[in-house]
């Protein structure tokens, strides 16, 4: 029997599957200096990781019987991806399974920023007794999203949806990304009847200058620099909003904090951090920042369609 280490877990559907068609899974969780000894040991064939464990070249080299890495979400910066194939190694991720989760995430920040609620959440249980007439009068500035503009920065699977999103709370998209494709045509289901909306690609900075709410929807930079740094805030309307669940770093955190205390934005969400799993104390302490541990993905749902394509790429690669 095949057997295959899923080392960062793997949703209870996935590994009913991959059990089904052969394969014996380990669901134990292997720390990373123990982890070349434990494949070789136990003879995993498979390896199925989320971002906390890294896959790379020494890894590799170290484990001649290793067939197939699976990385259960979108970013592979925790896989030296091209190194693996080179070596004949199949490396396969699951890009589509849990966009609608992220973007839903990323959807609910907004409406948490423009009505305050994520601070108001903060200060009710403290001082809402005492201070109601004060903290209402506070939490009442807030704004509408409709009529409003998002900018969307990388528009895959995730960028789409969120635009989807977007655009039938009848807000107005903006979105720039890499691809050739000088428009994209999102189809809408809204009460059973699917609606086409044509969105023509702009530039990084008429999407940054023109957008009220500004969500990052990107890989991580090949030399570890920001996609949004000090240059960026400064092309920015005052008053912006940030989202980022895309992966720490994207955002400079000191350039970040600086626009916040200057006003330049007037909230922040982020579901990633530069030095994951041990983010900087000043970016979770900031009052207009919201903080999420990285659940994106983290659905029920997400981890049921993840687990499921990892083991149908598993079944039909490895069979």
């Amino acid at each position: 029997m095949k057997k295959i280490l899923a080392n960062d877990g793997i949703s209870p559907s996935g590994k009913q599957k991959l059990e089904e068609n052969g394969f014996d899974v380990i669901t134990d969780t292997v720390d990373q200096v123990s982890l070349i000894n434990a494949i070789n040991q136990e003879g995993y064939v498979g390896l199925i990781v989320r971002s906390a464990t890294k896959v790379r070249a020494d890894l590799m080299d170290a484990c001649p019987g290793l067939k197939i890495v699976g990385r259960g979400g979108v970013g592979m910066d925790n896989i030296d991806v091209q190194y693996g194939r080179d070596k004949g190694l199949h490396v396969v991720n699951t890009p589509g399974a849990s966009a609608q989760s992220v973007a839903e995430l990323a959807m609910g920040t907004l409406f948490s920023m423009a009505r305050f609620t994520y601070d108001a959440g903060r200060k009710m249980p403290v001082e809402g007794q005492d201070q109601f007439k004060s903290l209402k009068k506070t939490y009442g500035k807030g704004t509408e999203l409709r009529g409003k503009t998002i900018g969307i920065v990388g528009f895959g699977g995730i960028g789409q949806d969120l635009a989807k999103y977007a655009l039938g709370c009848g807000m107005y998209v903006l979105y720039t990304a890499l691809e050739e494709d000088d428009t994209t045509t999102l189809t809408l289901d809204i009460a059973a009847q699917q609606v086409d909306v044509v969105l023509r690609k702009r530039s990084m900075e008429e999407v940054l200058s023109s957008s009220d709410y500004i969500s990052l929807h990107v890989p991580a930079q090949p030399d570890g620099s920001a996609v949004i740094g000090e240059k960026e805030f400064n092309t920015m309307k005052d008053g912006v909003c940030i989202v980022n669940t895309s992966r720490g770093g994207i955002v400079d955190e000191h350039a970040l904090i600086t626009a916040l205390d200057n006003g330049k934005v007037k909230a922040a969400a982020l579901d990633v951090f530069v030095n994951e799993p041990a983010p900087r104390q000043e970016v979770l302490v900031h009052p207009r920042i919201i903080s999420t541990p990285h659940i994106g993905g983290s659905t029920m749902e997400a981890q049921d369609r993840i687990g499921l394509e990892l083991a149908d790429q598993f079944i039909e690669l490895l069979n």
